[in-house]
């Protein structure tokens, strides 16, 4: 029975979308497997890891039947993409699912699609708000690197959005810095109009990066109790939601600092870039110098060898000198677009704020270290 037939990219775009998340490894058979759904001309695919589920539709299936089967996501994919350009048809044949392209033909087994644990939407939406994808990416893009990767803080592993009024907010933190960034919705979220804090997984919000547009399409977002959910396109992506307390952020980001300058972030991070190569993977450690209008960032390491690197700048306050993980300074500067951005700074031993020159939408708080 045919169920698709169309051109090869027609069928790889939809195909990557939703291919993401599938693990290559899984205690699961099925989870390797993504569900194919065919009503009429609408064929829609869905993965899901058990905490993440995407699904996304076209409409080039063939004959009036209805097929629902699961087949392995990563085989079909790898398919298509060794492939050359034209059309391409699958076919449901003894419960193997064949693939068809001119001399090509590669034939796979399916499972029942009745062992395909779907996630539900469930429970009553609190909330729920539209804004551009290209905003929602910018406001994931300057935080997302400062999320934990694997800490027993669990609630670290993700980012945190709160949603107040019109105001978005992002925040992460892996103990060591933490990202801030607002943006300011259009039109007010529908719902409760109560504040909502959630955490999203570090795996979902790699994922929206991923699939989301620079582009000034809609994107629709609305929670539930432990659910959030996506609709963007042709694309639906529901999470679960991190349960646990994310920290006060608030009380992490100092507030008046007095030595405070501004700097060209392309000429700070190829200083930063040049220091960093005399650093060893254990020791990230670059140390700082502001005295007036000059900043010098230097690193040595256990064979005695020396980086120097001098800016010129605008500075009149306090000298002094203060060492920083390398890493975590060239993260924000490589995830922000702006040509300028501003450091404040206490002493030694106080933790150091960049935000952008006349904006209070971002702000990256990162703590000192001792050199």
């Amino acid at each position: 029975m045919q169920l698709v037939n169309t051109s090869r990219d027609s069928l790889l775009k939809p195909l990557q979308v939703v291919s993401g998340i599938v693990e290559r490894r899984h205690t699961l058979p099925i989870l390797a497997n993504l569900l194919f759904k065919k009503q009429g001309d609408k064929v829609s695919f869905v993965s899901t890891d058990i905490e993440i589920q995407i699904t996304t539709n076209a409409n080039f299936g063939v004959g009036a039947e209805d097929v629902t089967t699961t087949v392995a996501a990563r085989k079909l994919l790898d398919i298509l993409r060794a492939l050359p350009e034209g059309p391409v048809a699958l076919n449901l044949k003894d419960n193997k699912m064949v693939v068809q392209s001119g001399k090509s033909r590669f034939s796979l087994q399916t499972l029942s699609a009745a062992e395909f644990p779907v996630m539900q939407s469930v429970g009553e939406v609190i909330a729920s708000w539209r804004m551009t994808q290209k905003s929602f990416r910018q406001l994931v893009g300057q935080v997302h690197f400062a999320m934990a990767q694997q800490d027993i803080r669990y609630y670290l592993n993700g980012m945190l959005l709160v949603v107040e009024g019109k105001q978005v907010i992002a925040v992460a933190t892996d103990g060591h810095r933490l990202a801030y960034s607002q943006v300011e919705l259009a039109e007010a979220p529908t719902g409760s109009g109560q504040r909502q804090e959630i955490i999203i997984p570090r795996k979902t919000i790699l994922e929206c990066q991923h699939l989301l547009e620079d582009s000034d399409e809609m994107l629709e977002m609305s929670l539930t109790s432990n659910q959030v959910k996506f609709t963007f396109g042709d694309i639906e992506l529901i999470s679960k939601l991190v349960e646990g307390k994310f920290p006060d952020f608030q009380r992490v980001i100092p507030k008046g600092h007095k030595n405070s300058l501004v700097v060209g972030r392309d000429v700070l991070q190829s200083a930063l870039q040049r220091a960093a190569i005399l650093t060893t993977d254990k020791f990230k450690g670059v140390r700082f110098s502001l005295s007036p209008n000059r900043i010098t960032v230097q690193s040595t390491n256990a064979e005695q060898e020396e980086a120097q690197e001098e800016i010129e700048t605008e500075y009149g306050g306090d000298v002094v000198e203060i060492g920083f993980n390398v890493s975590y300074l060239l993260d924000v500067l490589s995830n922000l677009k702006n040509e300028k951005i501003q450091i404040s700074l206490g002493d030694a031993n106080s933790s150091a704020v960049i935000t952008l020159p006349g904006s209070e939408d971002f702000k990256y708080v990162v703590m000192p270290m001792r050199i």
